[in-house]
């Protein structure tokens, strides 16, 4: 029965939450997202009301729509289904508003229309199989021994020790062990028997008693009612003909063997009427981010974790023998030997070449003189097809042609590459810092995909998505006291206020905890911190990597650098955010700044010539050349409104300009920017100039005499791109199976909507 009283709480609650996103809350600023944490609290504490807030959520959804509030739609959508998952017993009446609504969703455009069908999907499963979502969302998380659901996910939490302090990094360690300090093997099997017990029998299910009879079973037992369950529902969910009342006759028989062989001494575990089962936090590993591979490496190790279930098992040799030398990165020597077609092999065993010996054939010196060998017919490589598949669907998921328009692209979907090589693990890297933190995970990202370019290896078996928590401490550079340290830093974070501006439901859950994980570093240990119940920064950061599912495509730049010492190499490096070029032996201020008529003072800064395609918004690249008197400039990535959000990099430079008037000669500092994707740089005079990347004092280039700037290859296109060359002597098309490939690296963020229209 309905409680007056706590139906208004939710009521308040809930449009609380509406008027935060507008921002007319009056804890707007110091704690936002608060409110949202708070709803779902008083759920956990209370399960039993779950359903009551899921109609108030319905009826907020019907208005939003109704009255043309699309700004409210995906966070109530969002808050509705996290409720639904934690919630075991809904009324069929709710299911089917909340359905009826997801598929009206299907008439609007990008991001509604993906998140309706994806959620519309997922209440179809849910009615029809109570309780599944749960159960594989546990299942997955925490890594189950399980024969009928062998997914696993895990989520690879990164900071990097430069960029956060000590304090920072030891308040965010132990907040993971205080969440999982309750999580063992055991409790969460026990959570997911009595979630699907209470979601099928409901209120034949005796959950006090239940309780008490798993607590007791020892570890063996509770595992084997763990795989009878799990199979049970997983056999409901590929047999949709399996009527509904055989799928709980046969949960009936599971708990009622339970019931049987329990012993009557048992004594009842006290636990409360309301209290419900709870959702255990995903599996969270923290990681410092202190060697270049490690990303990759903790991947892999990842992929040869001990084996799950019997599909996994085939993969255990190639993950056994695997090594991380075997994968060569470069692409000087990626032209493969090209085989015959017909074989002569005498067919005993000893005249065929050893496994590792064909390897790295391509790359030696013999390569030169044997262009033409017999392969050894007991090996099969997998046909450029299917590595083809498995390289597109892990770049970027967009297709191999642009789209034509220069809006950054969002909320695509990952496709999956083939049906009968499914990947069965997800990795979800998170990342917490600064702009600069972003710009160590792209070189992280390209240095994977050129790996696996070369090899694929982590692409066939391995999701991996991208998360972003930003964090700003008060410290304003990273080495105050160097000398290369950047003068008038911008703003830390401008890709999570890109984030904000474009997904408002990121704005009010993560970008709050910009400045909150400073502030937990700083508050004092206390016994009530260790209570799983308040750990709001890893509730927060669990519902994040749970449903922010949309990505935003960032693309990602390359910088092709020339030294102004003729013996140096040119160095090439990519960037996400900024690049800034400062000219050495030089500082000063962007205001105008008069001068006195003294004929030996010189002008300062240097003449550059800019070679740039002009963007324009017809999609037309115009060419142009620019010559002017400049201190440095600013190459932004990131756009700073919504208004320009457009694929390309706003170049903004201090120009100088030379004024005459009755007080002598003097100069001012006018701002000037263009657009473009491509751009070179040069100075005509000797001065050489410092580039920064991402804003890191770490990535700085000094004695630079010119640069070149152009969107980043993906590497897998550049790969098949060079092989064509060789063997077409073309290069005006893409042909052959460059032109399935996508062209241009983007790095994919989640979010919960995308970019919202």
């Amino acid at each position: 029965m309905e409680n007056p009283e706590v139906e208004s709480d939710f009521l308040r609650s809930v449009h609380a939450l509406l008027r935060e996103l507008d921002g007319h809350h009056p804890a707007f600023q110091s704690e936002r997202g608060m409110l949202r944490w708070t709803l779902h609290k008083k759920i956990d504490r209370n399960p039993s009301n779950g359903a009551l807030l899921i109609k108030i959520l319905v009826k907020e959804l019907e208005r939003a729509e109704r009255c043309s509030y699309r700004q409210y739609i995906i966070p109530l959508l969002h808050t509705l289904m996290y409720t639904l998952i934690k919630t075991p017993c809904i009324p069929d009446d709710l299911y089917e508003r909340v359905y009826d609504f997801c598929k009206k969703l299907l008439t609007l455009p990008k991001p509604y229309c993906t998140i309706g069908l994806d959620y519309a999907r997922q209440l179809k499963l849910e009615r029809t199989i109570p309780g599944v979502l749960y159960q594989r969302m546990v299942s997955a998380e925490q890594s189950l021994k399980n024969d009928s659901f062998p997914y696993q996910e895990k989520v690879f939490m990164f900071a990097d020790p430069d960029l956060l302090s000590e304090a920072v990094c030891q308040a965010l360690i132990d907040e993971i062990k205080a969440a999982q300090m309750s999580q063992c093997v055991k409790s969460c099997m026990l959570c997911v028997i009595e979630h699907a017990f209470q979601a099928v029998l409901k209120e034949h299910c005796d959950v006090r008693n239940l309780h008490s009879i798993l607590q007791a079973k020892p570890l063996h037992v509770t595992e084997h009612c763990f795989q009878q369950v799990m199979a049970a529902t997983e056999h409901a969910g590929r047999d949709m003909s399996i009527e509904y009342s055989q799928y709980v006759e046969e949960l009936g028989k599971i708990y009622s063997a339970l019931l049987s062989t329990s012993d009557k001494g048992v004594e009842k575990t006290a636990i409360d009427k309301d209290s419900g089962i709870p959702l255990p936090n995903p599996n969270i590993s923290f990681h410092l981010w202190r060697d270049e591979d490690q990303l990759w490496k903790e991947l892999v190790m990842f992929l040869r974790s001990p084996s799950q279930s019997c599909e996994q098992d085939t993969l255990s040799p190639e993950l056994d023998s695997f090594e991380f030398q075997d994968i060569v990165p470069d692409f000087d020597c990626c032209e493969q030997t090209r085989f015959s077609v017909l074989s002569t092999d005498s067919g005993i065993e000893r005249d065929l070449p050893a496994p590792g010996d064909e390897i790295l054939s391509s790359c030696t010196a013999e390569a030169e003189h044997s262009r033409l060998q017999r392969k050894g017919c007991m090996k099969k490589k997998g046909s450029s097809l299917d590595s083809l598949a498995f390289l597109q669907s892990g770049s970027n998921g967009q297709g191999a042609k642009p789209s034509g328009k220069l809006h950054r692209k969002s909320g695509g979907s990952i496709i999956e590459p083939m049906a009968q090589m499914k990947r069965l693990h997800t990795a979800r890297v998170l990342v917490l810092g600064d702009d600069r933190v972003l710009g160590r995970l792209t070189q992280a990202y390209y240095s994977l995909r050129k790996r696996e370019s070369r090899r694929a290896f982590l692409t066939p078996r391995l999701k991996v998505q991208f998360y972003y928590v930003p964090v700003a401490e008060e410290q304003s550079t990273l080495y105050p006291n160097e000398e290369c340290a950047l003068p008038n830093q911008t703003e830390p974070c401008e890709l999570a206020a890109y984030l904000g501006r474009a997904d408002p439901w990121y704005e009010s859950n993560i970008n709050t905890l910009c400045h909150m994980i400073p502030k937990l570093a700083t508050m004092p240990s206390s016994p009530s911190k260790a209570a799983v119940s308040e750990l709001f920064i890893i509730d927060v950061i669990a519902y994040y990597v749970r449903l922010g599912l949309q990505p935003v495509f960032f693309q990602v730049y390359a910088v092709k650098l020339f030294f102004s010492n003729p013996t140096w190499e040119p160095s090439e490096d990519i960037f996400l955010t900024e690049l800034h070029l400062m000219l050495e032996e030089f500082n000063c201020s962007r205001d105008s700044v008069p001068m006195k008529k003294k004929p030996v003072t010189e002008v300062p800064g240097a003449d550059l010539i800019l070679v740039y395609k002009k963007v324009l918004l017809s999609n037309r690249e115009k060419e142009e050349t620019l010559s002017l008197r400049s201190t440095g400039l600013v190459m932004k990535a990131i756009p700073s409104n919504e208004t320009e959000d457009l694929v390309c990099l706003s170049v903004n430079t201090a120009e100088v300009v030379k004024t005459s008037n009755l007080s002598g000669r003097s100069y001012s500092l006018v701002p000037n920017t263009i657009r473009t994707r491509n751009i070179r740089i040069r100075s005509t005079e000797q001065r050489t100039f410092t580039v920064c990347l991402d804003k890191d004092s770490r990535r700085i280039y000094k004695n630079v005499n010119s640069i070149e700037v152009f969107p980043c290859l993906e590497p897998s296109y550049c790969l098949q791109k060079t092989r064509t060359r060789r063997a077409c002597l073309q290069e005006e098309e893409d042909v052959g199976l460059a032109k399935y490939l996508p062209k241009s690296l983007l790095l994919p963020i989640n979010t919960f909507a995308g970019i919202v229209q």
